[in-house]
C-alpha cells in the first residue's frame, strides 16, 4: 500500500470515527443507555445504507470486545461465583429452552415465507453471523439472508432491550453515570488489560469460539479472583470500546443484505421479534423460579448480544456476573454443537417443509 493510499485510509477511518462520536454525543444527550454504541451503530448503518464503504480495521472490533469483556470480568468476585453456582441448573435450562424456542420460530418462518427449512434454522438459532455463515456454506444455503437475520436479531436486541429495561426499571436517571463514575487507577487498569489480552491470545491460539470476548473475560476474572490490585477502566476507554463495537454492528447492515433477503425480509423481522419476545417471557419465568431480579433474568435470557447485555447489567448495578454466566453457558452449549443442532432440527422439520 502506497503512502497516498495509507493516508486516504487513515482519513476514511477518522471520518467514520468522527461521525460515530457525534452520533454518540447525541445519544448521550437524549439519555440513551449504551449511547456510544447505539449512536455509532446508527451512524454506521446509515452510511452503509447510502452505499458508502466503511473500511475500519478488524482490530478495532477485537479491541472493543477485549475492553468490554475484561471490564465485565471484574464482576466475577468469590461472592458472585457462589451465587452463580446455585444457578447452574437454570443456566443450562435457559440454553436448552433457547434452542427449542428457536426451532419453533424457524418452523414459523418456514410457514410465513416458504423458505427452506435449513435456511430458517440457520437464520433463527442464536449464533454469531460468522458462525452461521460457515454452517450455511456447509449446507449449501445462501449466506446473505442468514447473516442478515443473525445481524438483525443482534441489532434489535441492542436497540430494544437496554432502553426498555432502563425505562421500565425507572431507577436510572443517568444511564452512563455508573460507567462514568467508576473508580480507577492506571496500575489496576493496566493489569486488567494485560490479563485480558493474554486470555484473548490464549483462546485464539486454541481456536475457541469468540476468543476476544471469552478470553479477556476469563483473564480479568482470574486477576480479580486471585486478589490482584485490579481496577475499572476510565470511562473514556469504555466509551471508545462502545464506539468500535457500534461501528462494526452497523456496518453489517447494507443494501446487499436487504437485496439478498428481499423476498422474506418481513418474515425475518417478525421471526426475530418473536424469538426476542419468547426469550423475555422465559426470563420472567426464570426470575420467578430463581428469585433473581426480573431485569437480570431478561438480560440473561436474551438470545445473543452478550457484550451489550453485560454492559446494561453494569449500568443497572445488578447481576452483572449472573448475566454474563448465563450467556457463556448458552454460547458453550450452542456453538460447539451447532452443526448437530441444525441436523437434528432438520430431521424434525422435514415433514413441515
Amino acid at each position: 500500500m502506497s503512502v497516498g493510499q495509507r493516508l486516504g485510509h487513515l482519513s476514511h477511518v477518522l471520518v467514520i470515527l468522527t461521525g460515530a462520536i457525534i452520533c454518540g454525543f447525541i445519544a448521550m444527550w437524549i439519555r440513551f443507555p449504551l449511547p456510544w454504541m447505539l449512536g455509532a451503530l446508527v451512524f454506521s448503518a446509515s452510511v452503509r445504507l447510502m452505499d458508502f464503504d466503511i473500511r475500519v480495521p478488524v482490530q478495532t472490533r477485537q479491541l472493543g470486545q477485549l475492553l468490554v469483556a475484561s471490564s465485565v470480568g471484574l464482576s466475577f468476585t468469590p461472592d458472585a461465583l457462589r451465587v452463580m453456582g446455585t444457578l447452574a441448573g437454570p443456566m443450562v435450562l435457559a440454553a436448552v429452552l433457547t434452542i427449542i424456542l428457536s426451532f419453533f420460530v424457524a418452523r414459523a418462518l418456514v410457514w410465513m415465507t416458504g423458505v427452506r427449512s435449513d435456511m430458517a434454522i440457520l437464520a433463527t438459532l442464536p449464533m454469531g453471523p460468522v458462525e452461521s455463515a460457515i454452517l450455511a456454506r456447509k449446507h449449501d444455503v445462501a449466506q446473505g439472508p442468514v447473516i442478515f437475520s443473525q445481524t438483525l436479531r443482534i441489532v434489535l436486541l441492542v436497540v430494544l432491550i437496554p432502553p426498555l429495561i432502563v425505562m421500565v426499571d425507572g431507577s436510572i436517571s443517568d444511564p452512563v453515570a455508573v460507567l462514568r463514575g467508576a473508580d480507577w487507577n492506571l496500575t489496576g487498569a493496566s493489569i486488567v488489560f494485560a490479563f485480558g489480552l493474554a486470555g484473548a491470545m490464549a483462546m485464539k491460539a486454541l481456536r475457541l469460539s469468540n476468543p476476544f470476548f471469552l478470553g479477556p473475560l476469563a483473564g480479568a476474572a482470574l486477576a480479580a479472583v486471585v486478589g490482584l490490585p485490579v481496577s475499572a477502566y476510565p470511562y473514556i476507554v469504555l466509551a471508545m470500546a462502545q464506539i468500535f463495537l457500534g461501528i462494526w454492528l452497523g456496518a453489517a447492515i447494507d443494501r446487499a443484505l436487504f437485496r439478498n433477503a428481499h423476498s422474506f425480509l418481513l418474515g425475518l423481522l417478525v421471526a426475530a421479534l418473536i424469538l426476542i419476545a419468547l426469550c423475555i417471557l422465559m426470563g420472567l419465568g426464570l426470575a420467578w423460579m430463581t428469585g433473581q431480579p426480573w431485569q437480570t433474568m431478561i438480560l440473561s435470557a436474551a438470545p445473543g448480544s452478550v457484550t451489550e447485555m453485560a454492559l446494561t447489567a453494569k449500568i443497572l448495578q445488578d447481576g452483572l456476573a449472573v448475566v454474563t454466566a448465563f450467556h457463556i453457558v448458552r454460547i458453550f452449549i450452542i456453538m460447539p454443537f451447532s452443526g448437530k443442532i441444525v441436523a437434528v432440527s432438520l430431521r424434525f422439520m422435514r415433514p413441515a417443509s
